[in-house]
């Protein structure tokens, strides 16, 4: 345990059997302290940013099946929605309205649009002077089968539309066994890593995040972990982390599992966990949309620098049973709250 703590100290780099030690062997303060030290050396002042946007899920109807989502509807069982333009308007003048800065643009894998009806949205919202934060790897790889063209092409097309950054969802576990359980009909752990670095080679940032606490062993965490570590060692593309525990009211996998609710102890510590090996990170945000305010507070310090979004809008995790809502004035309360200078910053973490 020492010569981890010199590791950490001295500001190097933990190795994956140093994590393993600190996951078993360390208590939650210890991890936080550490997490801590890390985080403000990486933030040495009292900011903690969050963003104000929108969550827009343009269409519920979707083919993957992920037994640990709520929101999707099946295309043969009917009930689903593709968001109109009319709708999308009225949201980007509500967003703009509040002070939002971008739209954060995600859906279900509906089987029957191609590239064409992306591109129009996207250009739809930029044209509408407002970033657009959009599309998972798990989305662009099925406008590429759908479309018959490469993911390198969709992205490219995307871009010309105006597509500005590419969030991180999707990812869930980067590992090919809890992928073929719980989302076999989604894009595996290696296309995922693909499809960013081929955003991150064409100069387009993106987030990366983590739902853990379902059928992963803590070994699958890690190597969730690694995969992005090494990638951000690679291309420096990703602007932040955030993780989240499995949230399972409403859903096939919930529903094969008892006490599947994970607490916040154990989210605090992979979220120190996280801050500690993620060493190229600048940014960990905390997840108060699955956590509540309380602990999205405790996060600032173990780890998180960041507050997230505002959260105009979120349907996928109300789904599945958690309703926390926040008015900016009530994120930038709770920053302050904290001790800390809540600044308001684009998607970039360039400030407003």
């Amino acid at each position: 345990m020492k010569d981890i703590l010199t590791t950490i100290s001295q500001g190097k780099r933990i190795d994956d059997d140093d994590f393993l030690y600190l996951a078993e062997h360390a208590d939650l303060h210890q991890l936080g302290f550490l997490a801590n030290t890390i985080r403000r050396r990486k933030h040495p002042g009292a900011a903690v940013t969050y963003v104000i946007d929108r969550n827009i899920n343009y269409t519920d109807v979707c083919i993957s099946g992920c037994t640990f989502c709520a929101f999707y509807k099946k295309p043969e069982e009917g009930g689903g929605h593709l968001l109109s333009f009319d709708e999308l308007e009225a949201k980007i003048v509500e967003t703009k309205a509040l002070g939002g800065t971008q739209v954060l643009l995600q859906g279900g894998l509906h089987p029957d649009l191609g590239i064409g009806y992306y591109e129009d949205l996207v250009r739809f919202i930029h044209d509408r002077d407002i970033h657009v934060h959009g599309f998972s790897p798990p989305e662009i790889h099925h406008f590429a089968a759908v479309s018959g063209i490469s993911t390198a092409e969709v992205l490219d097309r995307l871009v010309q539309a105006g597509l500005g950054s590419i969030p991180g969802g999707g990812a869930e576990i980067l590992s090919n066994r809890v992928r073929g359980l719980t989302s076999p009909n989604k894009c595996n752990a290696d296309e995922w890593i693909k499809v960013m670095e081929e955003a991150h080679g064409k100069g387009l940032r993106t987030t990366a995040t983590m739902m853990f606490g379902h059928v992963e062993k803590f070994s699958e965490r890690l190597e969730h972990l690694r995969r992005l570590r090494c990638l951000q060692d690679k291309t420096g593309g990703f602007t932040a982390f955030i993780c989240w525990p499995f949230q399972p009211d409403n859903t096939r996998l919930g529903l094969d599992r008892t006490n599947a609710r994970t607490g916040g102890h154990e989210y605090l510590k992979m979220l120190a966990l996280s801050r500690i090996y993620l060493d190229n990170f600048d940014n960990i945000q905390a997840s108060w949309v699955t956590q509540g305010p309380k602990i999205a507070q405790v996060s600032l310090f173990f780890g998180a620098n960041d507050f997230g979004s505002t959260m105009i809008e979120e349907n996928v995790v109300a789904a599945a049973g958690v309703s926390f809502k926040l008015q900016e004035k009530e994120i930038r309360r709770l920053v302050e709250d904290a001790g800390f200078e809540p600044r308001q910053r684009r998607m970039d973490y360039t400030l407003v």
